[in-house]
């Protein structure tokens, strides 16, 4: 009812649509994660049971290697 969809990378859209977990301890903090790399993709994939370039599309964001480079 909103309007929000999310895009084909899962982003939300509109871009000022925010999502997410908020926890209101005093000793929280808000972090993100680094870069992954394809061995990590791998081990994921597989244990999601999901194609390698298919998880490397829902990772793309955060992938630190170009999958278009080999």
């Amino acid at each position: 009812h909103a309007g929000m969809v999310l895009t084909e990378s899962f982003a939300m859209w509109p871009a000022a649509a925010v999502s997410g977990w908020y926890f209101a301890h005093p000793e929280s903090k808000y972090f993100s994660t680094g870069k992954i790399t394809r061995d990590q993709v791998q081990s994921l994939a597989s244990r999601k049971a999901m194609e390698f370039s298919e998880m490397e599309r829902w990772l793309s964001p955060v992938l630190s290697y170009d999958p278009d480079a080999d």
